[in-house]
C-alpha cells in the first residue's frame, strides 16, 4: 500500500512538473526582440570560454548533463531544434533538458515498478524501452514544433517579400525597409517578423549583413529564405535593383506554394484511403447487411416455428 503511495505521489509530481515545464517554454514572449539580442549578446560573451565540457556556467545541470558520455552532443542538437522551433528563450534549453530528465526518469520508475517480480531479462527490456521512450518522444514533438515554425515562415514568405519590395520601391534603405515590414507584419506574420527585425538589430549592432543573413538562414534552415538572403546579399554587391527583383521572387514564392497546396490535394485521396477501408467501409458493411441478416434469419425461425 506504501510502494503504491509512494508511486503515484512521483508521478503526479512529474506531471505537474512537465506542465510547468511546457508554460514556462512555450509561453508568449512580452518582448521578443530584446530577449533575442540579449540572448545573441551572452552568445557572444559565452562562445569564447565555452569548453567542451561547460555548456553554460550559470547553470549547474547543463553543465553536470554535459559530463555523460553524449551529453554535450545532446544538449548541442536540442539548442539547435529549439531555435529553429521559434523557442529563444534564454532558459529554454535549460527547461527543456530537466523536463526530458524527469520524463524520462518518470517512465523508468513507473516501468520499475510494473516490472517488479519479473525476471532480470524482462525488466532489462523495460528500463530500455522506457529510456528510448523518454529521450525520443520530447525530440519527436519538438520536430513536429521546428515543422510548424518552418512551416509558418514559407506561409508568410511571400507576402512579406512583396511589401518588402514596394517599401524598397519608396526610397526606403534596406534596413529601414526591413524594420517597416517587421512592424506591419508583427500581427500577421509574428515570426518572420520577429525574423526580420532580428536581422536588422544584428546589422545595427556593427556586424556585417552578410553574416547577419547568414545566421538568419542557419536558424530558419529554409532553402527559400537562404534564396531570399543570397538574392539580397548579391544586389548590394552588385548594386542591382533589389525591388524588381523582390517582386519577381514574390512571384515565384507564390507559384510555388500553389504547386505546394495543389500536391497537397493530390495526396488527400490517398491518405484517406487507409482510414476509409479500415474504419469507414466496414461500418458501411454492417449497417447494410446486418438488418437485411436479422431480417432473414427471422423469417427462418418463423418457417422452422412452422414445421
Amino acid at each position: 500500500m506504501l510502494t503504491n503511495l509512494l508511486f503515484f505521489l512521483a508521478a503526479g509530481a512529474t506531471l505537474m512538473l512537465l506542465a510547468w515545464s511546457a508554460i514556462e517554454l512555450f509561453q508568449t514572449q512580452e518582448d521578443p526582440l530584446a530577449d533575442r539580442l540579449e540572448e545573441l549578446q551572452s552568445q557572444a560573451l559565452v562562445s569564447a570560454t565555452r569548453s567542451p565540457r561547460r555548456i553554460v556556467g550559470r547553470n549547474r545541470i547543463l553543465s553536470l548533463v554535459a559530463l555523460f558520455p553524449g551529453g554535450d552532443d545532446w544538449m548541442r542538437g536540442s539548442e539547435r531544434l529549439l531555435n529553429r522551433a521559434g523557442v529563444r528563450k534564454k532558459y529554454a534549453l535549460p527547461v527543456y533538458v530537466v523536463g526530458t530528465l524527469i520524463w524520462a526518469f518518470g517512465l523508468l520508475a513507473g516501468m520499475l515498478w510494473l516490472q517488479r517480480g519479473n525476471p532480470p531479462s524482462s525488466l532489462l527490456g523495460g528500463v530500455v524501452a522506457a529510456l528510448l521512450l523518454g529521450f525520443m518522444l520530447p525530440k519527436v514533438v519538438l520536430e513536429r514544433l521546428v515543422k510548424r515554425y518552418r512551416r509558418k515562415l514559407a506561409e508568410a514568405l511571400p507576402d512579406t517579400v512583396d511589401l518588402l519590395g514596394i517599401v524598397l520601391g519608396t526610397g526606403l534603405a534596406l534596413d529601414q525597409a526591413m524594420m517597416r515590414v517587421s512592424e506591419e507584419m508583427e500581427y500577421i506574420y509574428p515570426q518572420l517578423a520577429g525574423e526580420f527585425a532580428t536581422v536588422v538589430m544584428q546589422v545595427r549592432a556593427g556586424q556585417e549583413r552578410t553574416v547577419a543573413f547568414n545566421q538568419f538562414v542557419k536558424r530558419t534552415g529554409i532553402e527559400d529564405i537562404k534564396s531570399l538572403a543570397a538574392m539580397i546579399v548579391q544586389s548590394e554587391k552588385f548594386g542591382t535593383s533589389l525591388a524588381q527583383a523582390l517582386k519577381v521572387y514574390a512571384d515565384a514564392l507564390r507559384t510555388r506554394r500553389r504547386l505546394r497546396a495543389e500536391a497537397a490535394v493530390g495526396k488527400a485521396g490517398i491518405k484517406m484511403l487507409f482510414p476509409i477501408v479500415v474504419f469507414i467501409l466496414p461500418v458501411l458493411f454492417v449497417i447494410t447487411l446486418v438488418p437485411g441478416m436479422l431480417s432473414v434469419l427471422k423469417d427462418l425461425k418463423m418457417l422452422g416455428g412452422g414445421r
